[in-house]
């Protein structure tokens, strides 16, 4: 593949990445990545950094990150907006991979909106990610019910 075509395929992840997550966050995407590409349709498959998976990308359009990826992303302020932060009692179970509920919540950021990625933050460090079931303001509104199904957490990551 050629230079431009490779450009190309980066221009798209970062508007991807902007169009999810809030102007701006894309550009704390890692220089040397690797792309791998469908090879029945061409398109992009999985984004990897130094061997570690970052994202996959979904046929709807939407990215599903990894916690390593999120971490990384975590250091744009717009970004956190689509994170939820939990307290310490259901720490365990997220980690395991269980749904967080909304009676767990300590806070969650105001961009969460239903079907989207949430990560989800212990003191200020992404320990899973997941797909809201609720937007921001639901999670805001209710003690009862889940606000979060995860779907890739820290135990789950194989360690390297």
């Amino acid at each position: 593949m050629d230079n431009v075509d490779w450009m190309e395929h980066v221009v798209k992840l970062r508007h991807n990445i902007d169009a999810l997550f809030g102007q701006g966050v894309s550009k704390h995407l890692p220089k040397n990545i690797e792309i791998s590409f469908s090879k029945k349709t061409g398109r992009i498959r999985e984004v990897y950094h130094n061997q570690k998976l970052l994202c996959t990308l979904r046929i709807d359009g939407g990215l599903a990150i990894t916690p390593f990826f999120a971490q990384i992303l975590m250091k744009s302020k717009k970004f956190k907006e689509n994170c939820l932060e939990i307290d310490q009692e259901s720490r365990p179970f997220v980690e395991d991979g269980r749904s967080v509920f909304c009676g767990h919540i300590a806070w969650c950021g105001k961009s969460i909106r239903i079907q989207s990625e949430v990560p989800i933050l212990y003191k200020n460090k992404v320990i899973a990610v997941g797909k809201a079931i609720l937007s921001s303001k639901m999670m805001n509104g209710q003690t009862r019910g889940v606000a979060v199904k995860v779907r890739d957490s820290l135990k789950s990551q194989p360690k390297g």
